[in-house]
């Protein structure tokens, strides 16, 4: 028990009155702790699940948006916001304020930064200028955040002194808590969440709104896992999909790390991206702490060669007989080239913190798009009958416009003019006061001919208006379409790749690392994923995961071995199997996406392009069978497999403009057909034994005849005596091919009969109004699987038995079809 003393004395008095009270201090402390944890969880740690900002965010971004500050305008001092938010909205001191500002501005920590930093705006190893040094404006993500602001679409509450209004809630047109992540640690809680990618969490979205009753499963089919700043490598998607489920979990992120030639005699380990919130500051400092304490062995040099033009460069030399991929292994393990990173997903909904899974994260952010844009339509509907209200008021008093003028003239004042208006008009009070405040310019007869055109655009928009409040369906798919159009402009490809498992053994002794010369096959994907898959057995078509990205090539070989990466240049470049990500072995069909990217594996020429995989390791070619090449002007040839061992030979002679198109390896040396498709939607196949095969050093033979103008597009080989799908897509030759849907049309092949080499083949696609060429084609085993240029799984109609028939409309650009 505690007494609270108070004292008054009486002027000229010496004698005090005191009241003593008696608090009792347990009651007291946890009165004043649950107050205290309420203020930092609610108004200050936390995000809210709707907008995912925390208070001080959501308010630095509405008053930049109060001040002007577009992204199509001049920066202005930091300094300046951090005054306007302290001094109107958030009393709790510049220092706070100025961080959250940085953190927005810091691409780095944000997936989609919201603030646009002009200045030093610090590092993952240094913090930033000082406000008065550093200028800030809205990024184009923050306008998403804050529009419609002023269509009442939220709800505004008092600042801390009652004299200004702030929103209770962004509209966010985008899920930002999921995009960006938020982290924040509260009173007995925190919330750690990894940002994502802003199309996946889009689809995800918009999925969820045609199907509310989607389950996880499906959900994560689109988003199948965080979305790094950074990049990086994410190993280990169980703990993934437990925070999916639970709102809970965990998951390791790697360094993408590469094995390259430092001189002649040394190999080295080169890193071009650290695991989120990892800084090359940090690496050095904990490298050399482990190295001198002999935990790791084998570097024998550090170098940080990160510039403006290249990025991130971290050169790590190894040791002559020392095994690169055991040291990288110790790298792992004693420095944050490896890192966890905990999923907490608690985040405010009503008030309330809640730990949340992907769906109900999805949920709660749609439920707010679905109210913003109702009240949204709501005001503008409200406002346009007002207009719609003084327009006919209006054209009510020019019909008549010389009795107007007489009943104004003749009153004794603005209120006797209003009330004889509206006797004699049949006005109401607002449009008898705009008629009488309205300019007699306004009243001419040109102007009653807009009023009139006016007043049938208003009644229109009332009507589309009311038809979005009437139905629930077209409100939803309102909603969804918004979101496509900002996942099409403000989009990206992923940065980080998804791996099931770590892949490397632990190092033996020694410092060598033996990996087993095992049977395996590389698989290249529609998006230029490229891994290996322990084992030589068929690759089962269906699954849970089957259906994210497509696979386009796929060759038998072993893990020590060699595989060839064929480019568009006709040349052959070497690609060691053994550094290729290993994709566990699945009941269903592997994980793609936990690949890596065939660019970042090998050295291309400006603007060459790899185009498949083909066997050049001498065990390999010791099976026997062939390579099959057709290039863009009509050319086929058939090459024996007798490869040197030197890295970038030529295996066709190209004359000069053109290029090859598609690359196929004969495995078995089968009597496959060889199948090639024009721009303007020709296909010929003709059997493979028809060419025959030439050295590395020829040009090849007749494929196909071509008319003036027109090129080969598409490629192949097919097993004529198994199902198989010819998908083709149609556009027009004025816009690029990755900028149009075009129309799609899938036909079995069997509809084409095989004709001779060096024949003009037969009409596969007919063009529709506005339509010349085909953008896309593709011939490939039934079923076939699309996948869009971020790996996103496209719906292929059934095969239809129209040979010469035209496509339907597609929602997306088709990237690969496998």
């Amino acid at each position: 028990m505690a007494r609270s003393r108070s004292t008054q004395q009486s002027a000229g008095d010496d004698r005090v009155d005191e009241t003593i009270v008696d608090i009792d201090v347990t009651s007291e402390m946890e009165t004043s702790f649950l107050e205290y944890a309420y203020s930092v969880i609610y108004s200050r740690a936390l995000p809210d699940a709707r907008d995912g900002l925390k208070p001080v965010q959501r308010r630095i971004l509405y008053m930049m948006a109060e001040m002007g500050l577009r992204p199509d305008r001049g920066h202005v001092k930091s300094q300046r916001v951090v005054g306007e938010v302290m001094g109107k909205l958030h009393p709790h001191g510049d220092t706070a304020i100025y961080d959250a500002l940085v953190r927005m501005a810091q691409g780095f920590n944000m997936r989609m930064p919201l603030v646009d930093g002009h200045g030093n705006f610090g590092s993952l190893d240094n913090g930033p200028a000082a406000p008065r040094y550093t200028e800030a404006r809205l990024a184009k993500a923050a306008l998403l955040m804050t529009d419609s602001l002023d269509e009442n679409v939220v709800e505004m509450v008092p600042n801390y002194d009652n004299q200004l209004t702030q929103p209770e809630v962004l509209p966010a047109q985008y899920p930002n808590l999921l995009v960006n992540g938020a982290s924040g640690i509260a009173v007995g809680m925190a919330t750690n969440m990894a940002p994502h990618n802003l199309v996946e969490t889009v689809a995800a979205a918009r999925h969820l709104i045609d199907h509310p009753e989607a389950d996880l499963e499906q959900l994560m089919r689109f988003v199948p896992g965080p979305d790094l700043p950074t990049g990086g490598r994410i190993v280990g998607l169980d703990g993934i999909r437990d925070a999916y489920r639970t709102g809970r979990g965990s998951f390791k992120v790697r360094a993408t790390t590469r094995i390259e030639n430092i001189t002649s005699r040394r190999k080295g380990i080169v890193v071009t991206q650290l695991p989120y919130q990892v800084g090359p500051e940090k690496v050095a400092e904990k490298l050399r702490d482990a190295v001198q304490s002999k935990k790791v062995q084998g570097i024998t040099d550090y170098q940080d060669l990160t510039d403006r033009h290249h990025g991130l460069r971290l050169v790590m030399s190894v040791k002559s007989g020392y095994e690169p991929d055991a040291v990288l292994e110790q790298l792992y393990k004693h420095t944050p080239l490896e890192e966890s990173f905990g999923i907490n997903n608690v985040a405010l909904v009503e008030g309330q913190p809640r730990t949340m899974g992907l769906k109900q994260l999805l949920e709660v952010f749609v439920d707010h798009r679905l109210t913003v844009v109702r009240r949204r339509t709501e005001h503008r509907l409200d406002r346009r009958k007002a207009r719609l209200h003084l327009v006919e008021g209006l054209l009510l008093a020019i019909v008549d416009i010389d009795e107007v003028i007489q009943i104004v003239r003749t009153s004794d004042d603005a209120e006797n003019a209003r009330t004889r208006l509206m006797g004699v008009f049949d006005l109401s009070q607002i449009q008898a006061e705009y008629i009488l405040e309205l300019r007699l310019r306004r009243l001419t007869k040109f102007s009653q001919i807009e009023l009139e055109g006016e007043r049938d655009e208003l009644r229109r928009e009332i009507e589309r208006l009311e038809e979005i409040l009437g139905s629930e369906e077209i409100l939803r798919r309102l909603v969804s379409d918004e979101l496509a159009a900002v996942a099409s402009e403000h989009g990206d490809s992923r940065r980080t790749v998804l791996l099931e498992a770590a892949d490397q053994p632990a190092p033996a002794a020694g410092g060598s690392l033996e990996v087993a010369d095992e049977p395996c096959r590389v698989l290249l994907t529609g998006t230029s994923l490229v891994a290996r898959v322990t084992g030589e057995g068929p690759l089962e078509r269906e699954g849970p995961r089957s259906s994210h990205d497509v696979i386009v090539a796929d060759v038998r070989t072993t893990t020590r071995s060699t595989v060839g990466v064929v480019t568009d240049r006709g040349r052959v470049l070497h690609l060691s199997v053994v550094d290729l990500p290993s994709l566990a072995p699945t009941a269903g069909a592997p994980s793609l996406a936990g690949g890596t990217r065939l660019t970042d594996l090998l050295d291309l020429e400006r603007e060459e392009r790899a185009l498949g995989l083909i066997r050049v390791a001498e065990a390999d070619v010791a099976r026997g069978g062939a390579i099959a090449l057709g290039t863009r002007d009509g050319v086929v040839k058939r090459v024996q497999l007798d490869f040197p061992r030197s890295d970038g030979f030529e295996i066709i002679a190209l004359k000069d403009g053109d290029r090859v198109v598609g690359v196929v390896d004969l495995e078995d040396d089968t009597d496959l057909d060889l199948v090639l498709v024009t721009s303007e939607a020709q296909l010929l196949h003709f059997p493979s034994s028809g060419v025959r095969p030439q050295g590395r050093g020829a040009g090849g033979v007749a494929g196909i005849k071509l008319a003036a103008g027109v090129r080969v597009i598409s490629f192949g080989a097919i097993d004529v005596t198994s199902p198989a799908d010819v998908v083709t897509v149609s556009g027009s030759s004025d816009t690029l091919p990755l900028l149009q849907t075009g129309s799609l049309k899938v036909s079995p092949l069997t509809e084409f009969p095989a004709k001779g080499r060096a024949t003009a083949g037969m009409r596969c696609h007919r063009f529709l109004r506005g339509e010349d060429v085909l953008i896309g084609a593709w011939v490939v085993p039934h079923p076939a699987r699309a996948s869009s240029e971020a790996g996103q799984p496209i719906d292929l109609p059934e095969p239809t038995g129209r040979r010469d028939g035209s496509g339907t409309p597609v929602a997306v650009p088709i990237a690969a079809v496998g």
